[in-house]
């Protein structure tokens, strides 16, 4: 038996242990020794440093690859090496501040086409594509997360986070590659809905203003019009028109950031719903319904279509995503 003492000093121990817990053997910094596969093949060693080495930072990772500790088949590198299908990559020990775990949700999207080298989404509005920026968590991630089994899942190209519609994931790296070479060459083409508010006149319009990428005081990322900017070409063509509003297609000839959107309010026709830089009283006004529309709470800005040549077998493919239900909705309140 025993004794009163004895109990309360092993629960006791038992408590410290569970609110404590010991570090298993496993859990301690050590050598990894990494074999490169045909997925990972291709990138940067940096780059791939930092998915592998989640939560070290930056500054970190690169001190560890000057001071030679990282090695490829037994021999130094640097910071610009690719690697190569087959290569064995020393990574030192390295050892990480313990932060509380981000439990990413599981969460499959609308799939509008899949293959050994593609996914493609229709993602909601409201949704970022990746985290950061505030943001813990997005598409990528929670794609990851429901399919852990996939050794390779990165975005072909970003959508804001107001924006809805197609979404290009590759699940390898040779279909990123290439689908990365086809937008730079411009060989894709991108589509998108959005209605605009004012008196749009022309069938057809060709929009060139240079953007300008500026961070706010306050650390927002915004893009203005500026003369020194980056060369920027939009193409309008009118669907159809409302009392008030007309809805156009917008035809990217390049990828700027928000590009659609700044075209347009330069131009003065603001995109609904946008918060950035749309018309705030407008867009106030919408989110209740009256006699002339019905409530609209979202930016109108939907991709809609995609052309582009399959990374594996060359073959021109079209994808499409309708407008989503709410945007239906609001064009059928106006009439």
């Amino acid at each position: 038996m025993k004794d009163l003492a004895t109990i309360n000093r092993e629960t006791k121990q038992k408590q410290m242990q569970n609110s404590f817990p010991e570090q298993s053997s496993t859990s301690q910094p050590r050598v990894q020794l990494l074999t490169i596969s045909e997925e990972e093949a291709g990138q940067r060693i940096d780059n791939f440093l930092l998915r592998i080495c989640k939560g070290v930072p930056k500054s970190h990772i690169y001190r560890v690859l000057r001071s030679g500790e990282v090695r490829v088949n037994k021999g130094r590198i640097d910071q610009l090496y690719r690697l190569a299908e087959g290569d064995v990559v020393r990574i030192p020990p390295i050892r990480v501040a313990e932060t509380s775990v981000q439990v990413v949700p599981k969460l499959e999207f609308p799939i509008l086409y899949e293959d050994p080298y593609l996914l493609i989404i229709d993602k909601p509005a409201g949704v970022a594509v990746h985290g950061g920026s505030g943001v813990s968590y997005g598409v990528i991630e929670q794609l990851r997360a429901s399919r852990p089994e996939a050794k390779f899942l990165e975005l072909v190209h970003r959508l804001d986070r107001e924006t809805s519609g197609i979404l290009l994931i590759a699940k390898k790296r040779t279909a990123l590659t290439n689908l990365h070479e086809q937008m730079r060459d411009g060989v894709t083409d991108k589509r998108y809905y959005t209605l605009i508010a004012g008196d749009w006149k022309n069938a057809r319009q060709h929009v060139k203003l240079p953007l300008h990428k500026y961070t706010t005081a306050d650390g927002e990322r915004r893009v203005r019009v500026q003369a020194d900017g980056m060369a920027s070409h939009t193409i309008f063509s009118l669907k159809k028109k409302y009392q008030r509003f007309a809805l156009l297609e917008a035809e990217l000839k390049t990828g700027r950031t928000h590009q659609i959107r700044v075209h347009l309010s330069a131009s003065g026709f603001p995109i609904v719903g946008d918060e950035k830089y749309g018309d705030f009283a407008l867009n106030k006004s919408l989110q209740k319904a009256n006699t002339d529309h019905g409530a609209f709470k979202r930016m109108f800005l939907h991709a809609h279509q995609i052309t582009f040549m399959h990374p594996e077998n060359g073959k021109v493919m079209t994808v499409n995503a309708r407008l989503p239900e709410d945007c239906e909705a609001f064009l059928f309140s106006l009439g």
